[in-house]
């Protein structure tokens, strides 16, 4: 399997983020994807290219102009003030507030962020750029006729609406991916989440549309991150009704739980009758991930590939979360390697 990867990743890295009432080292760190590429190249998965440039145009399919705009200028705003630090928000339009534009960077960070957990530094804006590019050269290959692809994206993607970044996530990789397969020509993308986490963004972008299925099996949200989104009964809106689905599990579901929500995200998936599968490939679902709470093992990534490659369809694999570095290669390649041997 061709996987695409950047080294441009390592121009991002948050130096802290605020857990358990604590200012920690960053969960989402560079090694991440190392672990990830290493043990591609270990177990010999296939060649590793760089991305292509498709420029700004396919991001702009999806996030707004104005949200490119600001994220792309907001490490040099900063700068202006001589601060050097991660910069973070500190203030959003909640409920009881006004969905307003101020004109202070601040203003305008909390007014693009969901929470706290998107830190820009000096690399963010080429760094998120780049795992877009990352998406979309992998798209290439399938849309070329490969049956699967890997895209090795970092940062990840999967909670950026079109004009929200947070979760770690800046540009929405799974979904400008989704829509390269549209403005190219096919009628029916399916996307499935496999993330410890609910694809909030990749919802949010396709709940009113019928021409992309999206599927997430993840953590409830009654007590697990997001919190606000990801509840079974959001199945769609106006012409996306019936075609969005949820499966909130309990914290401590192992294999046989989750992988039968898998059983019925690819049901759905079948009966949608989708021309390609995107699979936001998140493997913090691991039983020792330090910030979820799910109990797969690393054998269980192997059927989770095995039942994928089922679909029978072209399938895009793009990196989201994980964060057992140790494991995360071991983790993210046997999905891969159990679609490869489900030829």
């Amino acid at each position: 399997m061709l996987t695409i990867y950047s080294d441009d990743h390592h121009l991002h890295h948050g130096r802290s983020e605020l857990m358990h009432g604590q200012l920690m080292p960053c969960f989402e760190m560079p090694s991440r994807a190392d672990h990830v590429l290493q043990r591609v190249k270990d177990r010999e998965l296939g060649q590793v290219r760089a991305p292509h440039d498709f420029g700004l145009a396919p991001l702009q399919r999806i996030h707004s102009a104005d949200y490119l705009d600001f994220l792309k200028g907001a490490w040099q705003r900063w700068t202006t003030f001589g601060r050097d630090g991660d910069l973070l928000p500190s203030a959003w339009p909640a409920r009881t507030l006004r969905r307003v534009m101020p004109t202070c960077l601040h203003g305008q960070l909390g007014y693009y962020s969901f929470d706290g957990g998107a830190p820009i530094t000096a690399g963010t804006w080429q760094a998120a750029y780049s795992a877009a590019q990352v998406a979309l050269t992998a798209q290439q290959a399938v849309q070329q006729g490969a049956r699967g692809a890997f895209a090795l994206c970092r940062p990840p993607g999967h909670h950026a609406a079109s004009d929200l970044m947070g979760g770690y996530c800046y540009f929405n990789n799974a979904a400008i991916a989704a829509q390269a397969f549209i403005d190219q020509g096919h009628k029916k993308i399916a996307i499935l989440d496999v993330d410890y986490h609910h694809g909030n963004g990749t919802q949010s972008i396709f709940y009113n549309r019928s021409d992309v299925l999206f599927a997430s099996i993840h953590g409830h949200p009654e007590a697990e991150y997001p919190y606000f989104l990801g509840y079974a009964e959001e199945l769609g809106d106006g012409a996306g009704a019936g075609y969005n689905f949820n499966y909130p599990l309990p914290a401590g579901s192992g294999w046989d739980t989750w992988s039968a929500a898998l059983e019925q995200a690819c049901e759905e998936i079948e009966r949608y009758g989708a021309d390609i599968v995107v699979v936001s490939l998140g493997v913090d679902t691991f039983k020792d991930d330090p910030i979820s709470h799910f109990k797969l093992d690393s054998p269980d990534y192997l059927a989770m590939g095995e039942r994928i490659a089922k679909l029978g369809k072209p399938t895009l694999f793009v990196m989201e979360g994980g964060y057992a570095v140790k494991e995360i290669g071991i983790n993210a390649v046997n999905v891969l390697e159990g679609f490869e041997s489900a030829q």
